[in-house]
């Protein structure tokens, strides 16, 4: 695969503003770990390599666990995650998908007994921006750094 069109360079003025609001979200007050985990998923979902591998090498760095992060797409399954992070995961996916059956009122209530309503529109904000950075990289075919000794 080869980069369609690098965005910055297309248009700097708007994808400043784009990184304000992505700077906004990261220092929203949402758990730095809990941020990391619902891009990542978000990004597994639309199926942008370029963010799941950024979105887990900086949950890696700031401690999060591999299992973890492997699991992530398998989270339903797994024990490993808490009952907040369960509901992120839950509510990213409905957001994500949002064409697939909007967000149904049972998946709003229980989203509500792990999240103030404050924090969940700052939950459903970082999940818009995580699924706008997805469509830019996918459409323009945004590259992740590959390893020299693993590039095939």
């Amino acid at each position: 695969m080869k980069p369609r069109l690098n965005f910055y360079n297309a248009a700097p003025e708007l994808i400043k503003e784009v990184c304000a609001l992505n700077k906004a979200v990261d220092e929203c007050g949402l758990e730095k770990s809990l941020l990391h985990l619902i891009k990542l998923r978000a990004s597994q979902i639309n199926g942008c390599s370029y963010c799941v591998d950024m979105h887990s090498r900086e949950a890696r760095h700031d401690g999060e666990t591999e299992q973890r992060l492997y699991l992530v797409a398998a989270w339903k399954e797994s024990p490993l995650f808490s009952e907040r992070e369960r509901a992120a995961f839950a509510w990213v996916e409905a957001t994500t998908v949002i064409s697939k059956g909007g967000v149904p009122d049972e998946l709003y209530e229980n989203t509500l007994k792990h999240f103030s309503e404050q924090e969940l529109v700052k939950l459903t904000v970082a999940v818009g921006m995580i699924n706008m950075w997805n469509r830019l990289c996918v459409s323009f075919h945004a590259i992740h750094t590959v390893a020299k000794a693993e590039a095939a």
